[in-house]
């Protein structure tokens, strides 16, 4: 039988945002997590957005600090960190100051009407920032890539952005001029005598419904003279895969910036968001002297309570027998000096 063009199979998409070989992680038109999972297809979200009802956020629900006023910049051994707000955080560390997935805008979301909204304001006015040499980029969610907030830091501080595969196409579609680096898993920038590494995390991509997985999601360890930070982006557990890894490599880090909110139901979350009780599991598989809970307490995306996150993270940290002045939940506003480097055997097993 003949096949006429009607009855022809259509050929697949490219992928919108990047073009390069296939490798263990991308099959030349998709990225994907080496033994993980995918996410879930459309029916399973439709059961979870048709099933329990989330529970209800407040409208408002301020922090107990007020909006921090960061200094120029922190030399020498020190280690700052603040809160903006979900994964935003500020690092002061080698005169360098540094933002994670930063989030200025009311809304995340396509729509500046609609869609997960703010209960805080951010924990530093943007205004209020020192000047920003490095903006650490995760992956394109709206919750951690908002291209309203990076045109602002851009034309306030021309900080270079780093980020996974792919989403240099989608920044410079809004900010033209950005100064974006992209790398792979296992990739190595430097920045003023700071390396920053690229490492795997455990997670999936999109802007919308046509372009699922087509830039890659990471991590990134921050190699300084005052110690190694770990941002982990946002990541399910994986058994611990990536974490080990982080050991592995780097041999333990001063400070883990890990998440520990959006985790429920956890038959659709487990695969892509960790809980409390991993996020613990993850801090000492990763060989942290600190870590920092982010991810939590600013946009309702998921079913579980506001605070919830944080009380379950105190429960894991006694269970697991670490000092709850070691892992911090931090919320908007809230400063943190790190504690100097603790000597720690790696992590058996």
């Amino acid at each position: 039988m003949t096949i006429g063009p009607a009855m022809a199979k259509k050929p697949k998409a490219a992928n919108l945002y990047y073009q390069g070989p296939a490798s263990d992680h991308f099959d030349g038109r998709r990225f994907f997590n080496p033994n993980g999972k995918t996410p879930a297809g459309y029916s399973a979200l439709l059961k979870w957005q048709l099933g329990k009802r989330r529970t209800k956020w407040p409208a408002s629900w301020p922090s107990p600090f007020a909006a921090a006023k960061p200094e120029p910049q922190i030399n020498g051994g020190g280690l700052r960190v603040t809160m903006v707000g979900h994964a935003s955080l500020l690092i002061q560390t080698a005169g360098l100051n540094i933002l994670t997935d930063p989030v200025w805008s009311a809304r995340v979301s396509p729509l500046s009407f609609a869609g997960p909204k703010r209960v805080n304001p951010p924990g530093i006015a943007l205004g209020d920032l020192p000047p920003i040499d490095l903006v650490l980029v995760s992956h394109n969610h709206y919750d951690h890539l908002d291209l309203a907030t990076l045109r602002r830091l851009h034309a306030a501080y021309d900080p270079l952005v780093i980020t996974p595969l792919g989403n240099d196409a989608i920044i410079r579609g809004r900010v033209p001029d950005m100064r974006v680096c992209t790398g792979d898993w296992g990739d190595r920038f430097e920045l003023d005598g700071v390396a920053i590494h690229l490492e795997p995390a455990h997670h999936w991509s999109a802007r919308g419904t046509k372009d699922r997985r087509m830039a890659l999601w990471s991590g990134f360890v921050v190699e300084t003279s005052a110690g190694k930070i770990y941002f982990a982006g946002d990541t399910g557990f994986h058994d611990g895969i990536n974490y080990r890894h982080v050991a592995e490599k780097h041999g333990g880090v001063r400070l883990a910036i890990l998440p520990i909110g959006a985790y429920e139901p956890r038959w659709f979350m487990a695969p892509h968001h960790q809980n409390p009780d991993e996020a613990v599991r993850a801090m000492l598989l990763c060989n942290a002297a600190f870590a920092a809970g982010c991810h939590w307490g600013t946009f309702h995306l998921t079913n579980e309570p506001i605070e919830e996150p944080r009380a379950k993270l105190l429960e894991a940290l006694d269970a697991h027998d670490v000092s709850r002045e070691k892992f911090r939940a931090m919320v908007a506003g809230e400063v943190w000096d790190i504690p100097l480097e603790e000597k720690r055997p790696l992590p058996a097993g």
